[in-house]
């Protein structure tokens, strides 16, 4: 069977669900959504799913600000428990990084983003489990939140499904591929043709890019995260957390659980046979730090742990829009652990330059992570994504 429609999304993450749901609503269709799983079964099933506006540039506290409306809305109107205003917060207690979170608070209050600082003394108050002697400088920002990616994904494609996209999930991938002029992909029997197609695989991006013969500089890499179960009864939601001189983030759970990260490594690995399970030296890191910064969670019981692959970029940033020298391909992928947050944003920003008949594509804001910026041979690179204290260029960051 051979269909034919106006532009294939391949990947059903969140960046590629929200971006169905931003073409149709722009009446760009028929428009079809392919994934060889099932939705957000990739990293986005696997993220941790805070929400913050305080990273390291004026554009993606733009893109985020836009992301965390779209899912307070979303969730509103269709599952109120996929999304939650909760805070975050973030402090060190080493004097150098104290000073780069200073400036980081105040390029973040420049740029409209609600963030103040807090003595030890207010973060105590607001997380009452951490331990505060010796912290230098911490930051809070009450309009950022925790989201269940799973389910603003779900809802992304419920939505685009009814405004008319076409779905076609858990068949397998024989390649996406240029024939006659058109893309075409080829599912379970079924060959599909479309004049402009979009890459938004998640860490499997670049073998799919390298194989339809245009490849990218991205670099797929496996971060970890594990739920516990502390003692004693459910409390109440806190603020998301990171510390920044353990490396090490937590967030609220359903159930008065908790989620904790960063395992990130930061070598390039295959998402197809990559371990999914959380290593024993993550695990074990993770209850050091508790017992050394959250010592009111110290005896919280692992429930299980977990790996997920992300794809980063040389310099951080995503890989948004045309892909050079080719006719009809896009890509959205390259988020450098940070998808979930920016999903939303960036998904409108490309569905208006598609919409437009690929317009300049810095009238939707994304001439500063275009495919193209690295040239035509870049050069090999490692991971370096993290849920760090985003310092600009500074590599210490």
């Amino acid at each position: 069977m051979s269909d034919r429609v106006e532009l294939i999304v391949l990947g059903a993450g969140i960046a590629g669900a929200a971006l169905a749901y931003h073409l149709v609503e722009r009446s760009v269709g028929p428009v079809l959504l392919y994934d060889p799983r099932t939705p957000a079964a990739g990293a986005t099933g696997r993220a941790a799913g805070i929400v913050t506006e305080q990273l390291w540039d004026p554009w993606d506290v733009r893109v985020v600000r836009e992301s965390r409306t779209e899912y307070a809305g979303m969730a509103a109107r269709h599952d109120p428990s996929a999304y939650r205003r909760n805070g975050f917060v973030r402090w060190t207690s080493d004097p150098e990084v104290a000073t780069a979170l200073r400036s980081a608070r105040e390029r973040l209050v420049g740029w409209g983003a609600e963030v103040r600082a807090l003595t030890p003394s207010e973060l105590a108050q607001r997380l009452p489990q951490v331990r505060t002697e010796g912290v230098l400088e911490a930051c809070f920002d009450p309009e950022d939140g925790v989201v269940t990616a799973s389910s603003i994904t779900e809802i992304y494609v419920a939505q685009a499904r009814a405004a008319g996209a076409e779905s076609l999930l858990g068949t397998g991938f024989r390649g996406l591929r240029r024939e006659d002029g058109d893309w075409t992909l080829s599912a379970a029997g079924r060959t599909v043709r479309a004049g402009r197609a979009v890459v938004a695989a998640g860490a499997w991006s670049k073998q799919v890019l390298a194989a339809a013969g245009f490849p990218l500089p991205l670099a797929p890499y496996r971060t970890q995260a594990a739920l516990l179960r502390p003692g004693g009864p459910p409390g109440p939601d806190f603020p998301s957390a990171h510390d920044l001189d353990l490396d090490v983030y937590v967030r609220p759970e359903d159930n008065g659980r908790i989620m904790a990260g960063d395992g990130t490594q930061l070598v390039e690995v295959d998402p197809e046979t990559a371990p999914p399970g959380g290593d024993e030296e993550f695990v074990a890191h993770v209850a050091e730090s508790f017992a050394d910064r959250f010592p009111g969670w110290a005896d919280a019981e692992l429930v299980r742990a977990w790996a997920g692959v992300c794809a980063s970029t040389p310099d951080r940033r995503p890989l948004i829009g045309p892909v050079p020298a080719v006719e009809g391909l896009y890509c959205l992928c390259g988020f450098n652990g940070f998808g979930v947050m920016r999903a939303a944003g960036a998904a409108r920003r490309l569905a208006e330059v598609i919409a437009s008949g690929d317009g300049a594509p810095e009238t939707a804001e994304i001439a500063s992570v275009l495919p193209g910026r690295f040239g035509p041979h870049p050069a090999p690179f490692r991971p370096r994504p993290g849920f760090t204290l985003e310092g600009g260029n500074d590599p210490r960051f």
